[in-house]
């Protein structure tokens, strides 16, 4: 004979509960596109310049700070923690390394500087759930350390793709080897940058390829 416990009502309301604002935590590509996201002037360069510094490998993530002529300030990657497809839990993931690589800018009226989201991960280019999920955070993120939200880029097999805007690329992908940043070109001059590791470096324009 087999004794066991029936879940009861309150449990399973719960669960309901929390998978409904899970899916409430979410952002569809149209929601995204409506939201009045920023493009990018040369994604190609911007997906280019990441892959290279920080070689992410698929459930790889790399949150980046672009000044307002688009140049990087600060970096950081971090692979996928095993939580939840969730908002809330990727917005904490995002803000706490955030926190880390740069001071926020809460102080200002109008934020000056923009955060991107480059996410390396398996399967094609077309919207889950995950990317949803990671959309909604860097929102949220980004309105709690005072920058402007930023676009939302998969970096996979078939290549890279800015969710939301339609533009996209074969090269780099999630298997490409990373370039050398001694070969990026530097039309521009250098803006300091810090990593998750705290070294300062410079950031060199990435060739379009």
């Amino acid at each position: 004979m087999t004794f066991g416990f029936a879940p009861s009502a309150a449990t399973s309301l719960a669960t309901s509960a929390n998978s409904v604002n899970r899916l409430a935590r979410m952002l569809e590509p149209a929601e995204w596109a409506a939201a009045g996201i920023p493009l990018l002037r040369n994604p190609r360069e911007v997906v280019s310049g990441l892959h290279t510094r920080h070689r992410p490998k698929p459930a790889t993530a790399v949150v980046a700070v672009l000044d307002h002529e688009e140049r990087l300030a600060a970096s950081a990657s971090f692979p996928r923690r095993s939580v939840p497809v969730d908002g809330w839990e990727f917005r904490n993931l995002l803000l706490a390394h955030l926190r880390r690589v740069i001071p926020h800018d809460l102080r200002r009226r109008t934020p000056v500087r923009t955060a991107v989201l480059l996410y390396c991960r398996e399967g094609d280019e077309r919207w889950t759930e995950e990317d949803g999920a990671w959309m909604w955070g860097l929102r949220d993120a980004c309105t709690l350390h005072g920058l402007r939200c930023g676009a939302y880029i998969t970096l996979t097999r078939g290549g890279w793709q800015v969710l939301g805007d339609g533009r996209g690329g074969r090269r780099p992908d999630s298997t490409s080897l990373p370039g050398d940043l001694a070969d990026t070109a530097t039309d521009i001059e250098p803006a300091p940058l810090r990593t998750a590791s705290g070294a300062a470096e410079a950031f060199r324009r990435t060739a379009a390829r």
